[in-house]
């Protein structure tokens, strides 16, 4: 990662080396082949490594995808919650805030595309009962994030430049913008920073336009 997206706010995992590799090899199998499809043997193959090294970290697949989702949303936090905490008027902290999400999305899309898929699994009942406890923690902890961007949504339509009806839909439909580069985003060889945040760019736009819709009104 370049000092610069580093400098923008998009962080990747603090953690020791061998969990770090384990958890990034871990993410990009799940976006691959999403959850049914991905074991083990898979993270240890595109690891390079045996089954024993990712078993002495994690006990169970399961385990192993909870700590991948948990890194995501740690990721988007630790980017996000200083930007939140920025006094002053609504819009501009808004646009940094979005803009820093957007990156994570591009920057840290196996991760991201992890978070999608727990949620994904979660919504669908396709979890254990002993998954179903730790995904409802993890989906508060998703939940709080997105709370980061409804006090600021908020703030914006109380000073008129966000008009909106419903906040609960508007965040949803705000996220399914900024979050889009998680399904179709895929650097270009030779992409420079500048081109990314460009497109980055391009995305909170897009997602901002949304953001004054009144809705019912504008019909």
């Amino acid at each position: 990662m370049t000092p610069e997206l580093r400098s923008l706010g998009v962080r990747e995992i603090a953690l020791d080396n061998s969990r770090a590799d384990i958890l990034a090899a871990a993410a990009r199998c799940f976006m691959d082949r999403g959850y049914a499809q991905t074991s083990i043997d898979d993270v240890a193959r595109s690891l390079g490594a045996t089954k024993g090294r990712i078993y002495h970290h994690f006990p169970s697949k399961g385990e192993l995808f909870a700590e991948v989702f948990r890194a995501g949303m740690d990721m988007n936090f630790a980017a996000v919650k200083p930007l939140s905490d920025l006094p002053g008027p609504a819009l501009p902290r808004w646009r940094r805030m979005a803009m820093v999400h957007v990156l994570q999305m591009m920057v840290t899309k196996p991760f991201q595309r992890a978070v999608w898929i727990g949620v994904e699994m979660h919504l669908a009942g396709a979890t254990t009962p002993e998954q179903r406890t730790v995904f409802n923690e993890l989906l508060d902890y998703r939940t709080r994030y997105g709370n980061l961007f409804r006090a600021t949504l908020l703030q914006g339509r109380d000073e008129g430049v966000f008009r909106f009806d419903d906040l609960s839909v508007t965040n949803q439909l705000m996220f399914m913008s900024l979050n889009s580069p998680i399904f179709w985003y895929s650097p270009r060889t030779g992409e420079t920073r500048a081109q990314t945040e460009a497109l980055a760019a391009r995305v909170v736009a897009y997602a901002q336009g949304g953001l004054v819709f009144e809705g019912e009104r504008a019909a």
